[in-house]
């Protein structure tokens, strides 16, 4: 089944490549003043209502409306300036029927998104955006299967080079999207978890008992080690200490420094990155800390546990 419909789906890629129709009417609605309308019956109304959750996530205004509904008073739902596209299998469903002529009097682009590009609704339309499908996957060729797989992709394209050709950014997207786990990752940056954060440091010279202090006063596993200019000189994790202290036993441990026992180049993270550059970089590296850096000075730290807070995992 999974084959069949990839098969399809590269017919259709052939079908849009045959005709200027699609890039026609991509460019119509990138001028479009309007709304874009979607309408369909039965699992086609399915597919149009998705397509326009994905119009309108990323960046092109859309309502949906059923083709049943429309003529029962939902076609006042449609103004001047806005576009209707229509997805029909066959393309001569009875409220398809009905619709066109209705369509036609409020004098708005037609697009048909179609299988059949010999319909009725096909030779009306000024755009056919024609997905071929030569059988349903069903085994009876009955159940809408391919073809609606089909007229997905071909909705989904559309909206994708509009998307494209609007320069669409993941922050566009980020605004639009602002609940939940994908809102936080397109938005929420290190800064905004750090900041919440203490920020543990200490100079070269201080004694290992003042590091063991400032780990386990700040509560975040390590500390910073800045130079006299106040430059990230490196890091101290409470794991450096264990393993200094498994390394056998130490003649004068109140003789250490910081600067005896810190690890240099640490990893680090500017202050305006995405949190989830921070969980992916902690997971790289196999650590559970990243320093924060504010145009190159030490800001203070962003733990794992505080992504794990905002569910970015």
């Amino acid at each position: 089944m999974l084959l069949e419909e990839a098969d399809a789906l590269r017919d259709v890629a052939q079908a849009v490549a045959a005709t200027p129709d699609f890039t026609h009417c991509v460019a119509a609605l990138l001028a479009l003043r309007g709304r874009v309308v979607v309408t369909g019956v039965g699992k086609s109304a399915h597919i149009a209502s998705k397509l326009v959750a994905t119009f309108n996530s990323t960046g092109t205004p859309a309502l949906f409306m059923h083709a049943a509904d429309a003529i029962h008073g939902d076609l006042g739902m449609i103004q001047a300036e806005d576009f209707v596209i229509a997805i029909s299998k066959s393309g001569d469903t009875p409220e398809i029927k009905v619709l066109v002529p209705l369509l036609r009097r409020k004098d708005v682009p037609l697009a048909a998104l179609v299988s059949n590009a010999d319909s009725y609704l096909a030779k009306q339309a000024a755009y056919v955006l024609h997905a071929p499908v030569r059988r349903e996957a069903c085994p009876h060729d009955l159940a809408p299967t391919t073809s609606t797989t089909a007229a997905m992709a071909l909705g989904d394209a559309l909206a994708v080079c509009l998307l494209e050709c609007r320069q669409f950014s993941a922050q566009d997207f980020a605004r639009l999207h602002p609940g939940g786990t994908l809102g936080k990752k397109l938005y929420l940056t290190v800064g905004d978890l750090s900041r919440q954060n203490q920020r543990p440091k200490v100079g070269l010279g201080a004694s290992l008992r003042e590091v063991l202090l400032e780990i386990s006063g700040k509560r975040l596993g390590a500390t910073a080690v800045l130079d006299t200019a106040g430059q990230l000189a490196g890091i101290i994790t409470d794991g450096d200490l264990r393993r200094m202290l498994g390394r056998g036993p130490l003649a004068d441990l109140e003789s250490l420094t910081a600067k005896d026992i810190l690890t240099p180049q640490p990893a680090t993270i500017a202050q305006s990155d995405f949190a989830a550059e921070a969980l992916r970089r902690m997971q790289e590296r196999n650590i559970t800390q990243l320093i924060v850096l504010d145009e190159g000075q030490f800001a203070g730290f962003i733990h794992l546990h505080d992504v794990l807070r905002e569910g970015l995992v």
